[in-house]
């Protein structure tokens, strides 16, 4: 009987530190108890605001269409597009 005690406390406590492992998030980064000091906060904007006038210079993706397959497939022959379609 002092076993299955033992055993069933065991669990209880395992099962307990599990729960609360998950219940504290908001000391994580970007929480609404963040310690980052206001001078970090403005940093990361600036560094966010380079970064998304980086990306819109990119030429789009999309625009160009792109096979990066291309030098792997085989040519086939024109008479054999025919048939397919």
């Amino acid at each position: 009987m002092l076993r299955i005690t033992i055993y069933a406390m065991l669990i209880v406590i395992l099962t307990m530190g599990a729960a609360s492992a998950q219940n504290d998030l908001r000391d994580i980064q970007g929480g609404e108890n963040s310690w980052r000091t206001e001078q970090e906060m403005k940093n990361d904007r600036a560094i966010d605001r380079t970064y998304e006038s980086a990306i819109k210079g990119l030429p789009d993706a999309e625009k160009r269409k792109s096979d990066p397959w291309a030098d792997v497939r085989p040519v086939q022959p024109a008479a054999a597009k025919n048939k397919q379609q």
